[in-house]
């Protein structure tokens, strides 16, 4: 049984094929450049080119992509876009009109002037992945599933705060179901207020299996619970420091007691001790993060979560982890390298939702995760 899962990034996107006739460690893997940074190279070379330019598709990961569209327009070249590849900037309309963005119909671009390139915006390229396998001999057409995780913020409605409407949501999947795998889906069962990972949907083209979607940060946080060392602690306080957004989850037997977001780029080291310390010991409120135009916090259990009394204080993971290397760190980090491989947390965390998700799958799946017989995975990691 085959299952591909994809974990797209801001900077790259980490590809795993995972055979349940391998050990995960013999699995094949790719890191590559996320879809964001390869639309924001080619809108580099449109700039440099004088060249005008059409988004399409799909709503995708902005960031990169983003703010290369807005150089673009501040070169002084036109911007067309779809209502639907518009949104990759902004779920608001209007604003992304606002920037200089010329929005058009599907009837509209066919008058557009020929020297326009366009761009069909997606997250997810299964036919470009499966070329990729398909040059070293390994076909993708045996699938049981296919499994993707993105950061979706979701389409709040006028008027409320992206970071707000994210952090409700967050909320409301954790008091339905307590479990990090509360946030991935079938692809029939996406809610319609999440658009991105709706749009990954709509773009998976190419093969005949379920697909899977999940949000990133629970993705790399679970797949973190499978490392050995992980796995083996009761209570544990993980943090995912990811390019553009932190999440840090504590962890008891009862599942989540409390988790935080903020955005990497306006927290030091510092801060995020004294973050992580406020939501060890209970004291965190969501004031603390949202005022500081983070996305917030929620705290289930207040319990304390005593630093100091193991070999560790937290467990750390993401494409920014770098930010706990010693000395500069008072705390006690450990990274963690869910089988041997920091970058396959998330597709790690993709194959423990699937295992809930596909009955018929979930045996194997999970006979795979769990072949170390001292790792004390707790029910709740899956």
């Amino acid at each position: 049984m085959k299952i591909l899962t994809v974990d797209i990034g801001t900077g790259t996107q980490d590809i795993f094929l995972y055979d349940s006739n391998l050990d995960i460690e013999n699995g094949y893997k790719l890191v590559l450049p996320s879809p964001t940074m390869m639309v924001r190279r080619r809108i580099q070379e449109a700039t440099r080119s004088g060249t005008p330019i059409l988004l399409a598709g799909q709503t995708m990961g902005g960031g990169p992509s983003s703010w290369a569209v807005e150089d673009h327009i501040k070169a002084g070249y036109a911007v067309y876009s779809t209502p639907d590849a518009a949104r990759t900037l902004d779920d608001d309309l209007e604003r992304v009109a606002g920037l200089g963005v010329r929005i058009v119909s599907d009837d509209e671009i066919v008058r557009l002037p020929s020297s326009v390139v366009r761009f069909d915006l997606k997250d997810f390229d299964y036919p470009l992945v499966a070329q990729m396998f398909a040059s070293f001999g390994v076909p993708l057409d045996d699938l049981a599933a296919v499994a993707v995780a993105v950061f979706d913020h979701g389409a709040a409605p006028q008027g409320v705060s992206d970071r707000q409407f994210r952090f409700d949501y967050l909320d409301e999947r954790i008091r339905e179901r307590n479990l990090l795998t509360a946030f991935a889906y079938l692809a029939e069962d996406i809610p319609a207020i999440m658009t991105r990972l709706q749009a990954v949907a709509d773009s998976a083209q190419g093969f005949d299996a379920p697909l899977i979607v999940m949000d990133t940060a629970p993705a790399a946080v679970l797949g973190a619970t499978f490392d050995p060392v992980v796995a083996g602690l009761e209570r544990k306080l993980i943090v995912n420091v990811g390019n553009f957004h932190t999440l840090a989850f504590r962890l008891g037997p009862g599942g989540i007691e409390g988790l935080f977001e903020h955005h990497t780029g306006l927290i030091d080291l510092p801060k995020l001790e004294t973050l992580l310390k406020a939501l060890a010991d209970g004291s965190l409120k969501n004031s603390h993060i949202f005022d500081d135009h983070g996305h917030g916090a929620l705290i289930y259990d207040d319990t304390p979560f005593a630093f100091g009394s193991g070999k560790l204080d937290i467990i750390v993971t993401g494409p920014r982890r770098s930010i706990f290397q010693y000395p500069s760190t008072s705390l006690r980090p450990y990274f963690a390298v869910p089988f041997g491989d920091m970058m396959l947390a998330g597709n790690i965390g993709l194959l423990a939702a699937a295992a809930g998700l596909l009955p018929d799958a979930g045996n194997a799946i999970l006979a795979s995760l769990d072949d170390r017989k001292d790792a004390g995975l707790a029910p709740w990691d899956v």
